[in-house]
């Protein structure tokens, strides 16, 4: 079993299943179930409460006309701030580094 201690990793872990259709995922030896946005039936996982959510394509801004247009992104969320985001498969991280 592999210890996956930082963000960076779950993300890119979640990433992968969600672009691989994968419904079942492994983090720190706990299995996670792919679950489904309930208006808009986009992909998720839910991890240690955070959600690792994948781009609507439908919406109206830059980021879904990117989806729309092939490109796989997926935010990391924990409540409504957006953490990070990963974005055909690079991790990009919102959080303030402390100096």
């Amino acid at each position: 079993m592999r210890m996956v201690e930082n963000l960076h990793e779950k993300a890119l872990i979640a990433y992968e299943a969600i672009f691989n259709n994968k419904v079942l995922i492994e983090v720190e030896g706990r299995f996670y179930n792919i679950s489904y946005t309930s208006v808009q039936n986009l992909r998720k996982f839910n991890i240690e409460g955070y959600n690792y959510l994948e781009q609507n394509p439908e919406k109206s801004s830059g980021w879904a006309k990117l989806a729309k247009e092939g490109h796989q992104i997926m935010w990391v969320m924990k409540g409504r701030s957006y953490l990070a985001q990963v974005f055909d498969g690079v991790f990009n991280d919102f959080r303030k580094v402390k100096k």
